[in-house]
């Protein structure tokens, strides 16, 4: 389970599980969102008893995430798919998936999984991630 995360996957579907409930797991990754059973969670919990050592600050003593990027982990750690953090922050989804990739490389990550664990170590709050004093990416009006 834990590798499959690593490599990238988004979900694991046991198969003992139901056949009912391959169609909403496959409809939760192709939204976005994890897919595991409880079981699957709890071993990925316990076999990462071990903290994996996370930069929270660069070198010169900056803080490593910018208050945006910040407010993407937070809305990733609630299970939001891109396009929801899109429509939350006020951003194309293209634009999300940007600011993905350049937290996934700041945190050393692959996964959306490891994000979740980066801000579960970190106490993010899972509350909505605020607009307020951030910059706002406008969309063009609909023509």
């Amino acid at each position: 389970v834990i590798e499959a995360f690593r490599a990238g996957a988004r979900g694991v579907f046991c198969r003992t599980e139901s056949l009912k409930l391959l169609a909403k797991s496959i409809r939760c990754v192709h939204e976005g969102q994890i897919w595991a059973n409880s079981s699957e969670l709890q071993f990925l919990l316990e076999s990462m008893s071990e903290p994996v050592p996370m930069k929270f600050l660069s070198a010169s003593g900056d803080a490593l995430l910018s208050a945006r990027e910040l407010d993407v982990v937070r809305c990733v750690a609630e299970g939001l798919s891109n396009r929801e953090i899109a429509q939350r922050l006020s951003l194309r989804e293209h634009t999300v998936k940007n600011y993905l990739f350049r937290i996934f490389d700041k945190l050393g990550v692959s996964s959306r999984v490891e994000v979740v664990l980066y801000a579960l170590g970190n106490h993010a709050s899972p509350k909505a991630a605020s607009v307020e004093g951030s910059k706002k990416e406008t969309l063009p009006p609909a023509v």
